[in-house]
């Protein structure tokens, strides 16, 4: 069943199922995009995600986008009060649409109250619950890059420092603008320095951090599975079908029309070698205990004791219905000894 879980150490309780938005504004129109929060919010989810980033594959065109979609329909709903908004600001990047001057991204005051300011006007809102920061500034290499390794010591580690960061999230919060902060696509290294930070300052704890988390990447419990519960930064785990792959239909090179990796060519992430094999391994499992793969996929992460809520994200109504059934599907413990089995064998393939 649909639960609701403490935000970390505050007094928001978020659904342990967030609707993830990423696709509202290319592979969906924002008639389908307002059709998926009706039909989330029906079920009773009150999270939504968003980022100044999206729609996913970023680009100059629909940079914002999804955020515009989601404003649009809170003007429409007058349900403000009742959800939990959040949204990120891009870490360092290259990118140069994302800011008036073309320059490249940081996480810096200038750039982040520019980006915090018009993802406010895209929502139409005064203010957003959760701001999180979508990746880090200082270099280094992430989403699925060199199987998230890290060998070196960037070479100059010119990143704004975490305390600089964290301070200007700290008079956003003071202004009103958000209300609690957050991470995304961070180390356990780069959360233990927040919470430091944190600890040393007057600026605000972060009270969760969002990763890729499935079945084929199950890192996070290497490390940030213990900082999660320790320090209470819950985990909002995104991917949990690992874009789609857990559910077979990628499987032996197939390509269906519409998925996002035959329109994108985006999966590389996924395509690495064991992964093919370790999911097949999950998809037999899953027929074997008369499951739907997908279901059985997101099942396994919402019930991790580190993860706040687990963001899926649709495409069809038909994809966004059977996500959200799937908190009635319980990962027993014969279930979990047998994918715990698959893991021992096929540990993290996609990182």
């Amino acid at each position: 069943m649909l639960e609701k879980r403490k935000l970390g150490r505050t007094d928001i309780d978020v659904t342990s199922i967030c609707l993830g938005t990423m696709t509202w504004g290319q592979q969906n129109t924002e008639a389908e995009g307002h059709a998926q929060l009706d039909c989330a919010i029906d079920k009773g989810i009150n999270f939504i995600d968003t980022a100044e980033l999206y729609s996913i594959p970023p680009k100059a065109e629909t940079q914002g986008s999804t955020e515009t979609i989601l404003g649009k329909w809170l003007a429409a709903r007058k349900n403000r009060d009742k959800l939990v908004i959040a949204s990120k600001v891009v870490g360092r990047s290259g990118f140069g649409w994302f800011r008036p001057d073309g320059k490249e991204t940081r996480l810096n005051e200038t750039n982040m109250r520019y980006a915090i300011e018009q993802s406010l006007k895209r929502l139409q809102t005064d203010y957003i619950d959760l701001y999180q920061l979508h990746w880090p500034d200082r270099p280094y290499e992430l989403f699925g890059a060199d199987n998230n390794t890290f060998k070196n010591l960037p070479d100059p580690d010119d990143g704004i420092p975490i305390e600089e960061t964290l301070g200007v999230l700290g008079k956003f919060v003071a202004e009103g603008k958000i209300r609690h902060v957050g991470l995304s696509n961070e180390t356990a290294w780069g959360t233990m320095r927040f919470v430091q930070a944190h600890k040393e300052t007057n600026a605000p704890r972060i009270v969760s951090i969002q990763n890729a988390y499935n079945l084929i990447n199950r890192s996070f419990e290497i490390g940030l599975g213990e900082i999660s519960m320790r320090e209470n930064v819950g985990l909002l785990a995104y991917s949990p079908l690992a874009q789609g792959y857990l559910t077979g239909k990628y499987q032996k090179g197939a390509r269906p029309a519409g998925a996002r990796t035959t329109l994108f060519n985006r999966g590389q992430r996924y395509e690495k070698p064991g992964v093919e094999e370790a999911i097949d391994a999950y998809l037999n499992l899953a027929r074997e205990f008369g499951l739907d793969p997908a279901q059985m996929a997101l099942a396994f992460v919402t019930s991790r004791k580190f993860v706040t809520s687990n963001i899926i994200g649709a495409t069809t109504m038909a994809q966004l219905q059977s996500d959200l059934d799937s908190v009635n599907v319980t990962i027993t413990p014969e279930l979990e000894q047998r994918i715990d089995a698959i893991h021992q064998l096929h540990q993290n393939p996609a990182p």
